[in-house]
């Protein structure tokens, strides 16, 4: 149920006139593909943003989003009314009442006038998106488990969408908002702000270099879970005798098998539980596993093999490591991939100087017939090993695109694309593909615990990627795509 009526909303028109510049871009000769395309919007205009989700994570992208000239935010769209973030990160109340006060505060303040209340709020961001009928685009910001939903619903109302990383919850449900987003012709981009920075773009630079010739195997990893969210945990016993008010818990679950309310899920710590995150590789593999899958032109792992610490089916483990196997890509030889979460990390390279740090708590280091090169979280501080090599080394011109501002122009590139008709940086059709193989992970992961009693941990899992079926063990394909509670499908 909406929160309250629909309002005027004064104070910022969407179109603003440019004046004597607008007269001369009116001879601006512009492409066929923006001249009244599929949600084309006149670069004149601005882009009217609904946020769906509005905890940690979703307040934080708003805000980065009302940063840009070009874009009004209109409404929001949360099932929790507050919640208290004060022990995490992002600190201090988030949630849907807070999100529409930051709106309307930041908007007063812009116009000059002392008050707006332009920003509407919604519990069910599917009747924001059929009430709210000037949106353009939208944010997805949710839990893991409705990041396809609230694209997915976005999209087949033609709105342009930015979601969060993972892209989804489930293999195939990455491959839906693929097909989708191409089918719908709507601009997208995924929140792995990385792929935006300078340090990813080195990397492909360098390789198709050959600064250390043919890559023979890849090594990414990352420290979480440990301090961030716990896992390996079993479900609570108890249950509290009431769900706060705050909070409606019906759609908070959303698609996941119904549960009851504790507190144990909320407000960060549902990263570890499978109904609603996708543990830490799927918290961090969108930014640490885009640098080798597109440096070294990964498609589709050939076989997946995971082995853990032990945990629960309900939870994932505190650490873990997967190993990717890729076929051969035209000169490119077959690749092993391995990651390591949990604080598990991969072997020094024996050429790396006595107290150098590898990586920044999460990394990638490659190795190849010439040598080694590693980098850190968003592939920043990308350098050859040793230290004598990088400065020794010649780099090559820089071909690849760059998008402005590094890491934080991942929001811009998305505004970019909407007013441009050029692609993002990190479109779906790029950040399909790369969630497919991270949740892949995820999937050779969870099979080890349901399949442990039939002696099958730890098996190598042989991956059909076009049919996205595992093609050895038939029972682990339950991982591709997740049962949807009843009343929820794409």
């Amino acid at each position: 149920m909406k929160d309250q009526h629909e309002t005027k909303r004064p104070g910022i028109t969407r179109r603003q006139f440019l004046g004597t510049a607008g007269a001369a871009a009116a001879f601006t000769i512009v492409p066929r593909r923006v001249l009244g395309g599929p949600g084309y919007i006149s670069p004149s205009d601005k882009i009217n943003l609904a946020v769906i989700g509005v905890g940690g994570q979703g307040t934080y992208d708003m805000t980065k989003f009302m940063e840009l000239p070009e874009v009004q935010v209109i409404a929001v769209a949360d099932p929790a009314r507050e919640m208290d973030y004060s022990k995490f990160y992002f600190g201090g109340m988030k949630g849907r009442e807070p999100a529409k006060q930051l709106v309307n505060d930041t908007y007063a303040k812009q116009s000059g006038n002392g008050s707006y209340n332009g920003c509407n709020a919604y519990v069910d961001f599917y009747e924001m998106l059929e009430k709210e009928t000037g949106i353009d685009a939208v944010c997805v910001s949710t839990t893991d488990s409705l990041h396809a939903f609230g694209a997915m619903a976005a999209i087949k109302k033609k709105k342009h969408v930015y979601c969060q990383k993972p892209l989804t919850h489930d293999v195939w449900e990455a491959r839906q908002l693929t097909l989708a987003a191409r089918e719908h012709k709507v601009m997208t981009q995924m929140g792995n702000q990385g792929r935006a920075g300078e340090g990813n773009r080195l990397m492909v630079e360098w390789i198709e270099d050959g600064a250390i010739g043919e890559i023979t195997e890849v090594h990414s990893w990352t420290d979480r879970p440990a301090g961030y969210w716990p896992q390996g945990v079993s479900r609570p016993d108890y249950v509290p005798a009431s769900t706060p008010d705050a909070i409606d818990w019906d759609r908070w679950v959303g698609p996941a098998p119904m549960r009851p309310y504790h507190p144990i899920y909320l407000p960060f710590n549902w990263r570890g539980w499978w109904d609603y995150g996708t543990g830490a590789l799927g918290d961090m593999g969108c930014h640490i596993l885009d640098t080798p899958v597109w440096a070294l032109k990964l498609g589709h792992p050939i076989a997946v093999q995971a082995s853990s610490s032990p945990f629960t089916e309900d939870s994932g483990p505190i650490a873990s490591v997967v190993t990717f196997e890729f076929p051969a890509r035209g000169k490119m030889r077959p690749l092993k991939l391995m990651w390591y979460e949990g604080g598990l990390t991969p072997p020094r390279p024996t050429e790396l100087e006595a107290g150098r740090r590898v990586g920044d708590g999460s990394g990638t280091l490659f190795v190849g017939t010439k040598g080694a090169i590693m980098c850190n979280t968003y592939a920043e501080q990308p350098r050859l090993v040793p230290e004598a090599k990088m400065k020794a080394y010649k780099q090559p011109p820089k071909r690849l695109k760059r998008v402005a501002n590094g890491l934080a122009g991942i929001y811009a590139d998305f505004i970019n694309a909407i007013k441009t008709g050029e692609p993002a940086c990190s479109n779906f059709d790029v950040a399909g593909p790369l969630t497919e193989i991270v949740l892949m992970g995820n999937l050779a992961v969870r099979a080890n615990a349901a399949f442990q009693d039939k002696g099958l941990r730890g098996q190598r899992l042989l991956w059909d990627g076009e049919k996205m079926e595992v093609t050895n063990i038939p029972d682990a394909n339950k991982y591709v795509k997740r049962e949807y509670r009843q009343g929820w499908s794409l």
